[in-house]
């Protein structure tokens, strides 16, 4: 039995402007510094806030941008277990309805930057993200899903525990699921 790490619950907020291109954000400090990234953070546990609320705080702090609660979707629910071997993240994933209108900018957190779907695959972005969430986000995007991944082993190993009924979107080229 490995030692116990500690559990840590975010948002993860994925914003589309009106070419289609999401905003992401360099990030320049941990957790992933030097990577890409959907803007959001960690859920505020301590004043018992809901992973809506801490989507719409993120997205304000992140980008001034007021979004009402009914256009965020919820579009999955991500576990990581022993992610780079420091702690097992519950991520709760909002894609934004609707286009945004938002300048790129630097920010305390890093630079944020408009990119098109197809560039995801070339920018550097956690393994997880490039081998598991990004694949998923694409081919359930507008549903939902559930996926499970254990970091705690090279490869990783990953099960998507619930999935849309019926036909499901086809994500940009370049991203492959395993």
């Amino acid at each position: 039995m490995s030692e116990p790490l500690p559990y840590k619950i975010a948002a993860l907020c994925y914003l589309f402007d009106e070419h289609g291109r999401v905003l992401l954000l360099h990030r320049r400090k941990p957790p992933n510094r030097d990577l890409y990234s959907p803007i959001g953070g960690k859920l505020e546990q301590a004043i018992g806030e809901s992973p809506v609320a801490c989507a719409q705080r993120e997205i304000r702090e992140e980008t001034g941008l007021e979004i009402p609660i009914d256009r965020l979707h919820l579009t999955g629910i991500v576990s990581e277990h022993a992610y780079a071997g420091e702690t097992h993240w519950l991520m709760f994933l909002f894609e934004v309805v609707g286009a945004v209108t938002l300048a790129e900018k630097e920010i305390d957190e890093g630079m944020l930057e408009w990119h098109d779907p197809e560039e995801i695959a070339s920018l550097d972005i956690p393994e997880t993200d490039r081998c598991v969430i990004w694949p998923l986000f694409w081919q359930y995007r507008g549903a939902f899903f559930t996926v499970h991944i254990d970091c705690s082993s090279t490869p990783m190993r990953w099960q998507v525990e619930q999935r849309p009924q019926g036909p499901s979107q086809a994500g940009p080229s370049g991203l492959q699921q395993m």
